[in-house]
């Protein structure tokens, strides 16, 4: 089974501040352990909002509304995709991530939020005796996605300069989080989508969240950890899905975003919600003058390139 921990913001996080020494030196052994444990599939952490945007889609229409955006305790700072054997287990690991009091000295009252979210599998979803073919197209696009080299990587054909890496993300409705699959025909346009992303070299991944009804947060205070089950009520907050997408400027991203929501749109009742949140690398790493956060975050992305 696999999980995502979503660890949200703050208004530290969303004010671009980096974290101190004790904070990154706790996280890289958090994720060490991951690792060494053999359940970490991904880590990736996000700019600030400030460098995103939200897409709106209602009756057909589209609004965009570049960031920041309020409410900084619910949107994503960064997520852990970890592969384990039960929600259970999932949760035990969200609790070890080291949201101390003592690395926050400044903030002792500060409220910790991990989000424990499982992600859709093929086989959760029902065959159906007419089906269009969009299962086959999606084992085909995952099991390319596996076997591609990273475009992270610059290259001659880039003129040297390092693509943007992006996470789009469409946010929960009703009937999402009342665990109603989509139809077979937003399952064969998303899945052309995303086909036609990968064949531009421009997808890394891409997942369904199932309902929050499977899910659990977490939170921190005071050196407690506090597990509520799901479900949870501000759906609009919620992400039902996401994909990640190499490209080369944010308007590119909102281009791809924007073809996402219509289809999303015309299949859930003629409305969806999306969000474009800029994925740190290296190379912001490396500008944010960090030796300490470039350090852990190579370490980080070697381990897991060598699984």
């Amino acid at each position: 089974m696999r999980f995502m921990l979503l660890l949200k913001g703050d208004e530290q996080a969303e004010a671009g501040v980096m974290p101190n020494a004790k904070i990154i030196a706790a996280m890289g052994q958090y994720s060490d352990a991951l690792v060494q444990a053999g359940v970490l599939l991904a880590a990736e952490g996000l700019h600030p909002t400030s460098k995103g945007a939200r897409l709106r889609v209602t009756r057909g229409k589209l609004s965009v509304t570049d960031g920041p955006f309020a409410e900084a305790r619910e949107v994503v700072a960064g997520y852990w995709l970890i592969q384990v054997n039960s929600k259970e287990e999932a949760i035990e690991w969200a609790k070890r991530c080291p949201l101390e009091p003592e690395l926050l000295p400044d903030e002792p009252d500060k409220v910790g939020q991990i989000e424990v979210r499982q992600l859709f599998d093929l086989d959760d979803f029902p065959v159906e005796e007419n089906e269009s073919g969009w299962r086959e197209q999606e084992a085909v696009t995952r099991a390319n996605l596996e076997a591609a080299p990273s475009a992270a990587t610059p290259s001659a054909a880039t003129g040297g300069k390092p693509k943007l890496k992006y996470m789009l993300s469409f946010m929960a409705d009703a009937d999402s989080e009342a665990g109603i699959m989509p139809s077979g025909e937003l399952l064969t346009e998303m899945g052309t989508l995303m086909a036609e992303m990968a064949r531009a070299g421009i997808l890394v991944g891409g997942e369904g969240l199932q309902a929050s009804s499977k899910g659990a947060r977490v939170y921190f205070q005071g050196g407690q950890r506090t597990v509520v089950d799901g479900p949870f009520t501000e759906t609009k907050e919620l992400i039902a899905g996401y994909s990640m997408i190499l490209v080369d400027s944010k308007e590119e991203a909102i281009a791809w975003a924007t073809r996402g929501s219509l289809i999303n749109a015309a299949g859930r009742g003629g409305e969806c919600e999306g969000e474009i949140r800029q994925v740190f690398q290296m190379t912001d790493v490396e500008a944010a003058q960090s030796p300490e956060l470039a350090a852990s975050e190579e370490r980080l992305r070697s381990r897991l390139a060598g699984q």
